[in-house]
Formats: C-alpha cells, structure tokens, sequence
C-alpha cells in the first residue's frame, strides 16, 4: 500500500508451495502494486531449518507455520492485487525476494539475507478503506487491482486490527446517521474513504474522514458516538476533496477534535505525524531498517549529513546525535513543518529542514561547493532523478546511504552512481518491510573510490 501519501502517493499492495501455484504467483508477481513502513526485541525461538534467505534482527527467522495458516483464510488476497503471496510460508517469501534482489543487485556485490519479521501479520499502521454503494447498501474495502471496483474485506492480514475494527464502526455510523456516500460515477454523496493512522508505542490514532463537501449532517455527534466506541481515537480531520482524481486526500483540512496530529515513537525519537506526512508503515521493520542504514553510514560526530526525500525528518535526527551537522530535503510542506516540529521536540539543535525539490536542492548545493559527507537518499518507488544523481557526483560525498522500496528503479541509479567509477557498493542489506506481498526495502551503502 505507498512512498507513501507524500512520496509519490505510495499505495499498498503481499503462494502456495506446489509448483502449479507458484506460477500463479510469479505471473501476478509481475502485476502487483506497492505496498503502502516500536522496536520489539525478537523472541529467540529455534531456528528454521533452513536459514539461508530469512533472519530476523537477531539473526534467526523463527519459521511459524502458524502464520502461513492463518494467511491461507484471507479470501479477498489474490483479488486486492497487493497480498500476492497470500497461503506461502513466510520463510519461502523471503527466499523469492532474495533470489529477485540478487537477479537485478548481485553483480554490484553480496546480497545479504532478507531480514524478515518475528510476526508478519497485521503490521501496517496505516489503513486506508474506500466507501461506496452496491446494490444499495453501503459497502467498504479496498480497490481491485487496476481499477476503481471496490471488493469489501472483512478482515486484512496486513492491516493494523484496532484500526480495522473502527472502520468497521464508521459503516454502522454511515448507515445509522444517514450519511450519503459519495458516487465516483455521479459525482453524488458525501464520505468517499477513510484513513487511520496509528502509533504502535503512544496508542494515539488518527482517523481521517475524505468527504466531498465541508456540510457534515450531524458532525459532532458521529464523532462523540464514534470515541465513545472508540476511546483511544485521539483526533479527527475531515479532509475535503471534490476532485475527480485518484488521489485520495484533498488539499483542504478542518480539524473536528484533538489536535490534527497524533504522535509516535521510533528508534527512541517522538515524531509528529498528521495526515498527508509520510511515515513508514511497518513501524517494527522501520526500526531495524534505520538502524541498518546509521550502521552503513559510518559517522563518527563531525560529518555533514544530508537527508534527501526526508519525509518528517526521521532518518535525518535518529542520525543527528551521531553527525555535527544535518540538512534534510523534502518536497511535501506538511512534512516539513512536522519535521521542523519533530526536531524542536525532540531537542535536536542541529538539523534544520529545507522546502524543496530534491534534486534542485541539490544542484543548488554542487553548484555553491557546499561540502556534503554523507547523503541518505530515500526516493519514492520509482527512485530518484537524473539530475539529482548527477548533483551527487558533483558534490561527490564520502559515503551514500540508498534506502530504496524499488529494486527496479534502484538497479538503474546503481548503473549511473558506478558508472565513472567514483563509487563502490560496500553493502547490500534487504529488510522485509512488506510481509505477504511482493515488495521488499533494501538499504546500500557506497563509499568513494
């Protein structure tokens, strides 16, 4: 499902173990979209038997078979297009990522193994569920692939259960209340989706309405039944989009209760995450992703440090307390403010955040001989620029920490960053941020020559 809302609007998207089905797999496998990112410290079960393609943080994948039954019970899995992977065992979905990065990566060096997850079901911490009409009754769910035809999901394996659970108590209050809900063909109704947001370690979620028009028939008593179900719902946005557009969220917002924003814990930091703010949606992965991609970067206390695509700020001050300095870059002017926001609270003193495209950002810096020591780059699926790579030759800094959800997309940027032989590939490190579906997270790290 993603990157995600602000990184070009991530979207989301997860065999048997017989080889008829297994072609099923790899033929959809080719089809399927993207996967729209609370520290857990693994249990140390018994290791697999074979441990060649999963591990975990702590280096051992416990193999529960438990999983790969429960997964088999999704009935909607081959049809949303995202859990492709639906009823394989999870340690045989690490081996066919494995085998797919050493495919596109393995010439530029040694593909580690998939780190993957203690518990690799019900993982997202953001849902997002359409609402329409069917055959008069309200109905919600999820797009099928390549359209706008909604299939309802009773139960997602991937999405996060209490947010699943409110959703399901906004139907009942959709009906209840009368609320009409909005016609994509007609352009009639009011609701059109809602998204919840979800921070594993502080408990506040964010429950976002996308309705058609600001007139909320009986808005403030759908919100006071809905907490009352609900208690730990700790703000609601109406978000207002009239457009016709695949896009889900609209530009305008009006806070209805709490404070527009809920907050979250990762790798011991507080970040503010309001509605449109990009935040990994695994947040147990996101963990022993950055952790990868600090150890990577080497620093010693006094580098530069440059975090491009830095969303709300999160790569760039977990690194801060290990750099002198950091300079992070996003597009996105809702994130910025949040990572502003994040860094104040946090303490942080000496990162700042610059509105902005990245790779004009970029060039504006190799063009003024500004020194960069280390760049953490994390582009949406579809990678990074021309120009911005090429702005990165020209500032030319020590090491380069890629953290990519494209393995596609970052194959083509490898080709042009060692192209002149300015770099080498010194690790490549993939982390399962995606259970049940196809896609995976890699971060790699490139030193100069």
């Amino acid at each position: 499902m993603q990157k995600d809302s602000n990184k070009n609007n991530e979207r989301k998207n997860i065999g048997r173990k017989d080889d008829s089905r297994k072609k099923t797999v790899l033929q959809k496998d080719k089809q399927a979209k993207k996967a729209d990112g609370q520290k857990k410290t693994p249990v140390k079960n018994k290791p697999a038997k074979k441990q060649d393609y999963s591990e975990t943080k702590s280096g051992k994948h416990s193999g529960d078979k438990r999983n790969a039954a429960e997964i088999l019970g999704c009935p909607v899995g081959k049809k949303c297009g995202g859990c492709i992977y639906t009823g394989m065992p999870y340690e045989e979905q690490l081996k066919l990522k494995h085998k797919k990065l050493v495919g596109l990566l393995g010439k530029y060096g040694e593909v580690k193994p998939v780190i993957g997850m203690q518990d690799p079901l019900f993982y997202r911490n953001k849902v997002h569920h359409v609402f329409s009409w069917e055959k008069g009754k309200v109905k919600n769910g999820i797009y099928a692939e390549g359209s706008h035809r909604v299939i309802p999901v009773k139960e997602c394996l991937i999405e996060d259960k209490k947010s699943q659970e409110i959703i399901k108590t906004i139907e009942k209050l959709v009906v209840s209340f009368k609320i009409k809900v909005f016609d994509e063909d007609t352009g009639y109704g009011l609701l059109r989706h809602v998204l919840i947001r979800h921070g594993f370690k502080s408990g506040e979620i964010m429950v976002v309405l996308v309705v058609a028009d600001r007139m909320f028939p009986g808005k403030n008593n759908f919100i006071k039944v809905l907490r009352k179900e609900h208690p730990e719902i700790t703000t609601v946005v109406m978000n207002i989009n009239r457009e016709k557009t695949s896009m889900v969220l609209g530009e305008r917002e009006d806070v209805a209760y709490g404070p527009g924003f809920i907050k979250d814990e990762l790798c011991g930091y507080r970040f503010r995450i309001s509605s449109k703010s990009f935040y990994q949606v695994n947040p147990v992965q996101t963990e022993v992703l950055y952790d990868k991609a600090i150890e990577q970067a080497g620093l010693k206390g006094d580098e530069t440090v440059v975090d491009a695509y830095c969303g709300t700020g999160t790569i760039g001050l977990i690194a801060s307390k290990y750099a002198g300095k950091v300079i992070g870059i996003e597009l996105n002017p809702d994130a910025v403010r949040d990572a502003r926001k994040n860094a104040k609270e946090n303490k942080v003193y000496n990162a700042e955040f610059i509105k902005g495209d990245a790779g004009d950002c970029m060039e504006r810096m190799a063009a003024e001989g500004l020194k960069t020591d280390v760049l953490f780059m994390d582009p949406p699926r579809s990678g990074s620029t021309e120009k911005f790579l090429k702005s990165v030759l020209k500032i030319a800094p020590e090491r380069i920490v890629y953290i990519s959800c494209g393995p596609e997309s970052l194959a083509r940027d490898l080709k042009l960053l060692t192209a002149g032989k300015k770099y080498a590939v010194k690790d490549i490190q993939p982390v399962d941020m995606f259970p049940q579906t196809e896609h995976v997270e890699t971060v790699i790290s490139l030193s100069r020559v």
